[in-house]
């Protein structure tokens, strides 16, 4: 079916703004409300290229990280349930269309084993690819740094060069499932960086300082607010 509707009904674009996406505010920077905005753009431009239901891609995005809530290893699982568990969502959408959308959260993980089962799976997993080269190095640093804080600089380099070899080089398992989608040559272009050491190695001491201080200097506000 070729849906249409180029823009969320307004309804559940505030629905889901003021009760879903609030909740990114708690994770990580690597997954922090400026990951989500980006991916909804990106599935609601998918979903209008493939002529998909734009409400059902949209939900699917601001859910599809939710379960984070939980260990991340399960959280496409996780967001999935909460999706499913969701009943507000009746008032847009049918049961089977809520049960394609459980689906697709479940798929959207970059190391999953399988095809996503829906063009909604392969909407979200595309967009949350989030293949920026200096989104993609910013968010695997920032990442470390929230995780692995007791690492020394050069360990967060190793971990660093390890994350992005084994998922995004020429041999890393992430897949992208919509042809001619802007990731192919994003893609490209992040593995040109990963293949050269030297170049990646400046990317990373660039953004890393850029972190650290960032870092930093919230920690001083944070204390310099407890002490009044």
């Amino acid at each position: 079916m070729n849906y249409q509707q180029t823009s969320p009904s307004l309804d559940l674009a505030e629905f889901i703004e003021t009760q879903i996406l609030p909740q990114y505010a708690q994770f990580d920077r690597a997954h922090s409300m400026e990951h989500i905005i980006r991916v909804i753009r990106s599935s609601v431009e998918l979903a209008r290229r493939v002529g998909a239901d734009v409400d059902m891609a949209y939900t699917v995005a601001a859910y599809h990280d939710v379960g984070l809530t939980g260990p991340r290893a399960i959280h496409h699982v996780t967001s999935g349930k909460i999706l499913a568990a969701d009943t507000r969502l009746k008032r847009w959408f049918s049961p089977e269309q809520i049960k394609i959308m459980k689906e697709a959260v479940e798929d959207h993980r970059a190391s999953a084993s399988h095809t996503p089962r829906s063009i909604y799976g392969k909407i979200i997993a595309e967009a949350d690819r989030d293949i920026d080269t200096e989104v993609v190095l910013r968010r695997t640093i920032q990442y470390g740094l929230t995780n692995y804080p007791h690492l020394n600089t050069e360990q967060h380099w190793q971990r660093f060069h390890g994350h992005l070899e084994e998922k995004y080089s020429v041999n890393g398992y992430i897949r992208l499932w919509i042809p001619g989608s802007p990731n192919e040559k994003k893609l490209n272009d992040l593995r040109n960086i990963i293949a050269q050491p030297k170049l990646l190695r400046q990317h990373f001491d660039r953004i890393f300082a850029e972190e650290t201080k960032s870092t930093a200097a919230n920690d001083a506000a944070g204390d310099a607010t407890q002490k009044k």
